[in-house]
């Protein structure tokens, strides 16, 4: 009977096929919670335990140290008007070794932990991303990464020690005109073949486009696809994708023109190669490795996911919180501050807790890499989602910063960030694809209890495995559609909490999500199958679910590991509200769009309406507003606990320094403002701000001549906060872009070489 089963299943397209590229990537890293809540029944418990760190001594006091003393080098403006990195700049991440982050003390780099690199991307590339990409390339996926795992101890000997020293900066050259999310369809090729002197060799032709960092690198990772016609090297005549190192001057191989990317102009730009002849021994990990390289990058991308893009995300995402808690109470309307308006608490509210929920999870996932996980369905979801949110995080501090905001020059703070924004949801994955194909996509196959070995029970014909993982899913589906009506009934209070007090309410409302989500996912796969691969919005969905239930876990997590302080109560209860609304949305999308017969019907009609009337939740009420808001407006400890990792801007700089001065005044005055509040209130003082009756106060005795200079010292600095540049005609035109080639001109300089 099973085999019968079995055979028109596989007849009927009711499981994905799964090609060799998608199973390597499948295959690839490991399952972490992601399948707690795929199992519908999460172990809350376990996944409190699992670990949450810190920065060691030694990582602590390079943040502190080095990272700082770059960030205050650096003139931001000046880099983004002239697009140009000053050189001792260059030159001191590369002495302090910036550029040798991971890379073994062996071989002369620093080898700190996921966590501490996470930590001081952050820090870097929220205050400047074009000097941070001189820190983020040579530590992510690239030379180093891969050296270290599959490297020869030649390769190793050679090149690391060189890369730790910024000898060689690397780029890597992936992405081309027809292949950007697509990665497997690359068309660069490296044909084998031997010389006239009877040595193998390797000829390679590519045009690659996007690569960061490419003007200015001299050592290039380069992807192409291997064609042995005479089988040289032992691996058949298509070996596949494979990775070589190009060093730059190599004949035929050329780099140094630029991109312009939107926002700040970090350096990035196409590498064209025509007839490069390269060694065996050039590829990475020797000859053996070739056509391993889909592989290696699989493997590595599996956790790398969650460290470059989203540490200058959430670094953004932190940088907007510290600048927009201060404006909303340094800039005043009306006769009081405007972060005192519920409008403006709203956004500020946001900024703050969904920046402490990001947080959360950057720490709790890269925690996890160190310990030996490999997440990639989590680091998927980290990419996406904090490159998406910072932008929203931006124009939300923008909306407070209003026509601060939007005025460009020296003292725009968040602007170069918005406009950046863009750069992080496209790369390494655009979002619209790590949404709808590899989150739920990935995630449904490999972190399902049943679904992969299902799926190669199928493919081996194995009669015996396909019952045994056929019936566990069919008592799984069961199990799930119990849970999920007796959480629904209670409000997940049948589930249970690890913990007390009020957030345990979030701990009972995410494993009814996750009973729900998990039964939801059954469905699809039992009814949709293998047409899921080309339902991108419905798909899309189901990874909204699981995001938000991932992230709304993290900041529960970073709670508890912070010792559950109150103050931060707000933030918890604002993050978790937000995120398991984002949940019940996308299952109101899914079940409004689920297209099967039967289930389809009563998805859409009788569980939407018990779903709507029973919702996990309707968002942060007005009353978190305030409390969560006030968190990031006041100048005190915690304040500087939730911003801290964060460069500190000089109070005579532009921007951000003269804010901060103006704040920490603003700080200062409190008690003054205070007194002069008292006596409004007895009547000893007229209405209006407490700026306007200084001198009034003062003849008044509410105040001393010590708080009258005080009040005015916080007064001016705050006008001069709230001022916006101003640009002669001559300044302004000649901070007018320079004319870029013309068409024509641009495409005669990047189609020589080309091989497409």
């Amino acid at each position: 009977m099973f085999q019968g089963i079995m055979n028109f299943m596989r007849n009927n397209n009711m499981l994905p096929r799964i090609s060799d590229t998608e199973r390597q990537a499948l295959e690839a890293g490991t399952v972490w919670i992601d399948g707690q809540f795929f199992s519908g029944n999460p172990d809350f418990k376990e996944m409190l335990a699992e670990s949450y760190d810190k920065l060691s001594k030694e990582e602590q006091e390079f943040l502190d140290g080095p990272a700082e003393e770059l960030c205050q080098m650096i003139d931001t403006y000046e880099i983004a008007r002239t697009r140009k990195v000053p050189e001792e700049v260059i030159d001191f991440i590369k002495k302090q070794g910036f550029m040798g982050l991971l890379i073994p003390r062996e071989y002369g780099g620093k080898e700190f932990s996921t966590l501490a690199i996470s930590t001081i991307m952050a820090k870097v590339n929220s205050y400047s991303s074009p000097v941070g990409t001189f820190v983020v390339i040579p530590n992510s996926l690239g030379a180093a990464e891969l050296l270290k795992h599959y490297g020869t101890d030649e390769q190793k000997n050679h090149y690391l020690p060189k890369l730790a020293s910024g000898e060689f900066v690397p780029c890597f050259g992936l992405t081309e005109p027809t292949a950007g999310s697509d990665a497997a369809s690359i068309k660069a090729e490296g044909e084998v073949f031997k010389d006239d002197n009877g040595e193998v060799k390797i000829r390679l032709n590519f045009r690659k486009r996007y690569i960061t960092l490419a003007p200015v690198a001299n050592l290039i990772s380069l992807a192409f696809q291997m064609h042995d016609p005479d089988n040289l090297l032992g691996k058949g005549e298509y070996p596949g994708i494979t990775v070589a190192m190009l060093e730059k001057g190599t004949p035929g191989l050329h780099n140094g023109d630029h991109h312009v990317p939107i926002g700040e102009g970090f350096y990035n730009g196409p590498i064209v190669g025509e007839d490069v002849v390269a060694a065996p021994e050039q590829i990475i990990g020797g000859p053996e490795y070739a056509g391993q390289g889909w592989r290696m990058l699989m493997e590595q991308l599996a956790g790398g996911r969650a460290i470059s893009l989203p540490a200058g995300a959430i670094g953004g995402m932190k940088a907007a919180a510290k600048v927009t808690g201060p404006y909303s109470m340094v800039r005043h309307q009306f006769g009081f501050p405007i972060g005192m308006m519920e409008g403006v608490q709203d956004k500020v509210a946001q900024i703050a807790a969904l920046s402490y929920m990001f947080e959360g999870a950057r720490i709790y996932s890269c925690s996890a890499i160190d310990r030996g996980e490999q997440p990639p369905v989590i680091s998927a979801i980290l990419k996406a989602a904090s490159t998406e949110h910072v932008q929203k995080m931006m124009v939300d501090g923008m909306d407070v910063f209003s026509g601060a905001g939007v005025m460009q020059g020296p003292n725009n703070i968040l602007g170069s960030g918005y406009t950046s924004a863009p750069v992080g949801i496209t790369v390494e994955g655009a979002n619209i694809m790590t949404r709808t194909l590899i989150i739920f996509g990935q995630g449904a196959t490999r972190c399902h209890p049943f679904a992969l070995p299902l799926v190669k029970a199928v493919e081996d014909d194995d009669a015996d495995a396909f019952k045994q993982n056929l019936l566990g899913w069919l008592g799984h589906t069961a199990k799930n559609w119990g849970r999920t009506k007796v959480r629904g009934l209670t409000r997940g209070f049948s589930a249970g909490s690890p913990v007390s007090g009020p957030t345990a309410t979030y701990y009972r409302r995410l494993a009814w999500a996750s009973s729900r989500f998990a039964l939801l996912t059954d469905l699809a796969m039992y009814l949709i199958g293998g047409q899921l691969k080309v339902k991108g919005n419905l798909t899309g969905r189901y990874a909204d679910a699981l995001t938000w239930q991932v992230l709304a876990f993290s900041a529960l997590r970073r709670f508890e590991a912070d010792g559950q302080p109150k103050e931060d109560l707000p933030l918890v209860q604002f993050a978790c509200e937000y995120a398991l609304a984002r949940v019940q949305e996308a299952f109101e999308g899914i079940h409004a769009n689920f297209d099967a017969p039967i289930v389809g019907w009563w998805l859409r009609k009788p569980a939407a309406f018990f779903l709507r009337i029973n919702p996990l939740s309707t968002g942060a009420g007005d009353k978190l507003i305030g409390p969560a808001a006030a968190t990031i407006q006041s100048l005190n400890d915690q304040y500087h606990r939730l911003t801290d990792g964060l460069a500190t801007a000089k109070e005579d700089a532009p921007g951000a320094g003269r804010l901060m001065k103006a704040f920490r005044l603003m700080e200062e005055a409190k008690p003054a403002v205070g007194k002069i509040m008292t006596a409004q209130k007895k009547r000893d003082l007229p209405k209006g701000s407490a700026w306007e009756l200084i001198d009034d106060a003062r003849q008044k005795g509410v105040i001393t001549d010590t708080e009258a200079q005080q009040l005015r010292q916080a007064n001016q600095a705050a006008l001069e906060a709230i001022e916006v540049d101003v640009f002669t005609q001559e300044e302004y035109f000649s901070n007018a872009a320079q004319p870029l080639p013309s068409h024509g001109e641009a495409e005669k300089k990047t189609a020589a070489g080309a091989t497409i």
